[in-house]
């Protein structure tokens, strides 16, 4: 079976997290049973062996990268010391620590608030995307972005919104801004709850976005493949 770690970055807000579980538990749902995964909550200082599992992902934060705090600082050390050594996967907040762990930069966008179903172009098939698609709509739900790459990142994923928003190195680390492992039931109730800081204009239309089809189940597929190399 497939070792994964979960690396906890951050918590939804409580009342969600009841209704629809952390952000552990989604990636759990979206991996599936033949995956082993332990969870390791990096803010209270635990960390993986990257030598004892076949992956680890790096969920979503409400934190920046570009923040102080003493477990930010660690947790672009460890991406740096594990890349190479299991595959890795970052999303949202943990696609923004890849960049900027291994080379990039990460601000706080001035193109303001990504909330919503957001339509995005594949612009480097990769050997784990199967099936293969040109664009996919995923949910997203950020303010950061990355805004350098890496020098030895390829973007594989972009959209006019976000230009860089999925990362690969070699064959081994994948990251990506947008969430497939949020439910448009979450994602909903996640925005609708921050309309006070986003704006009610904009929260109305990313609620009417999440009515559409989106791609979550087929980026998964492409995680599970990734993962199991």
């Amino acid at each position: 079976m497939t070792r994964i770690a979960i690396l906890k970055t951050g918590t939804p807000p409580p009342a969600l997290a009841a209704e629809h579980g952390d952000y552990p538990a989604m990636f759990q749902a979206l991996l599936g049973q033949d995956f082993e995964t332990r969870v390791f909550d990096v803010v209270a200082d635990e960390w993986p062996d990257p030598d004892a599992f076949d992956g680890a992902i790096i969920t979503g934060s409400a934190s920046g990268v570009y923040e102080s705090d003493a477990w930010i600082g660690a947790l672009l050390d460890w991406i740096r010391s594990a890349r190479g050594r299991t595959r890795l996967v970052g999303i949202c907040f943990g696609h923004q620590a890849m960049a900027q762990a291994l080379g990039g930069r990460v601000e706080k966008s001035d193109r303001g608030w990504g909330v919503g179903l957001h339509a995005y172009r594949i612009v480097s098939p990769e050997p784990w995307m199967v099936p293969p698609a040109t664009t996919v709509a995923l949910p997203a739900s950020h303010q950061d972005q990355v805004v350098e790459t890496p020098a030895d990142a390829r973007v594989w994923l972009r959209s006019d919104f976000t230009p860089f928003a999925g990362l690969a190195w070699g064959e081994d680390a994948i990251s990506m801004q947008p969430h497939p492992e949020f439910t448009p039931e979450f994602t909903a109730a996640l925005t609708g709850g921050r309309s006070d800081r986003i704006g009610r204009a904009l929260v109305d239309a990313a609620l009417e976005s999440l009515k559409a089809p989106n791609d979550c189940a087929r980026v998964g597929g492409w995680i599970r493949r990734f993962l199991t190399g």
